[in-house]
């Protein structure tokens, strides 16, 4: 079943403190200004999103402690793309419009939009990043257009159109999209928000990674104190975001990083084989959407090559499977909807607690904590039904059942 799957020890992995050159790029102090700018948001939940810890399935897996960052509740959005597109939205009005004074709050709650209608953006989605654009833009005013490719479904789309966003379509793949995208920009004078870099458009892709930071942030807040990261792939900005925090509070003192892709959409493992960002080499076809990428994001392997100690991939079949361990949960562990994008780390965890080598290799024993980010909530519901043969409603019942009748899961350290 895994003989495609690949497990790639970086060899370019070093503990060093934090570069000045990195530094100036992606900061802790950047990451502080997007919450703030971001904390009087609407459509932000208050509060950080919950830390949960998984006693029971640290057990079975063989680490002291699991905890999971649950990201589905940090908006109505329902992932923690809301962190991303809004700051650097914010962020490019500023730059683009400096004479006319804005400020980031009065931005977000639409004090401006009178003199925003006539600005476009634009970008390619797999489905999250498109609706945190659409409803940031929704929020200052001005004009949204996203592009789809054929594997989004229609279910994404809607909740895309549904913060006013006008939806392109095209055939092929992600890639194909970020290509229209770039070619209607063009044509049209519309300004790309995109999340994955390329020469000549770093600004907005850092803006995007920078919000991340907050994830990273509040894990630091609540007390907790991972040994081992295992971040989702895609074209590698959540995993630059959060590492760089890591990286630059801690220095050579950091967690071991892991980052999981699909088997078909390997582009972060090839380009620690190659030791420069390449493309996947697969046909970027995952269930899992959101990291259904084919190109390495040139700016975030910046930050991935030097800290990154292992890359690997995962089958599909691996990712169903953990989404059904935590919608399930047990006498401790408190039910979770998780996507599928959402669940690549637990997945990849999985795989290494059942190989005595991998787990040699990584450190991983019965004194580790492991942190996951459990990046979406059910974003499309009706694939969620269909995988898990549960609908999203069932496994939130149960989850309320378990808070009624137990301690409440969120850690307190």
């Amino acid at each position: 079943m895994h003989r495609l799957n690949r497990w790639v020890n970086n060899p370019s992995a070093t503990r060093l403190p934090y570069p000045d050159d990195l530094k100036a790029i992606l900061n802790i102090g950047k990451a502080e200004q997007s919450r703030a700018w971001l904390s009087g948001w609407p459509l932000l939940n208050p509060g950080p999103t919950p830390l949960y810890e998984l006693a029971d399935l640290a057990q079975t897996l063989g680490v002291a402690q699991l905890l999971i960052k649950d990201e589905s509740q940090r908006s109505v959005l329902g992932s923690f793309k809301a962190l991303g597109a809004p700051f650097a939205l914010v962020r490019l009005l500023l730059r683009r419009f400096p004479e006319q004074h804005f400020e980031p709050h009065g931005l977000l709650s639409g004090q401006y939009r009178d003199a925003l209608g006539d600005f476009t953006v634009i970008s390619a989605t797999d489905g999250n990043h498109g609706k945190g654009l659409a409803a940031a833009a929704q929020s200052v005013g001005c004009r949204c257009v996203i592009v789809l490719h054929a594997k989004v479904s229609v279910e994404r789309e809607q909740a895309i159109a549904a913060f006013g966003a006008e939806i392109v379509r095209v055939v092929g793949n992600y890639d194909d999209s970020v290509a229209e995208a770039a070619r209607l920009a063009s044509s049209h004078g519309w300004q790309v928000v995109s999340d994955t870099s390329y020469e000549g458009y770093e600004d907005i892709p850092r803006d995007v990674m920078q919000g991340y930071g907050a994830i990273a942030a509040e894990v630091i807040e609540a007390g907790a104190k991972p040994t081992h990261v295992i971040l989702q792939g895609g074209v590698g900005g959540l995993a630059a975001g959060i590492v760089s925090y890591f990286c630059e509070l801690y220095g050579a003192r950091r967690p071991v990083f892991i980052v999981v892709e699909p088997v078909q959409a390997d582009c972060l493992l090839q380009s620690a084989l190659a030791g420069k960002a390449v493309s996947a080499t697969g046909s970027v076809d995952s269930l899992m959407a959101g990291l259904a990428c084919g190109q390495t994001s040139p700016l975030a392997w910046r930050f991935l090559q030097p800290a990154v100690d292992y890359f690997m991939t995962i089958d599909d079949d691996e990712a169903v499977a953990a989404m059904r361990e935590l919608a399930t949960g047990s006498e401790r562990d408190i039910p979770l909807v998780a996507g599928e994008s959402a669940v690549a780390g637990l997945a990849g965890l999985t795989r290494i607690a059942a190989s005595p080598r991998m787990k040699a290799q990584v450190g991983l024993d019965e004194a580790s904590r492991v942190l996951l980010i459990s990046t979406e909530g059910a974003t499309a519901p009706a694939v969620y039904a269909e995988l898990l043969g549960e609908t999203v409603e069932g496994v939130r019942g149960r989850q309320r059942d378990w808070v009624t009748g137990r301690e409440s899961g969120r850690i307190a350290l």
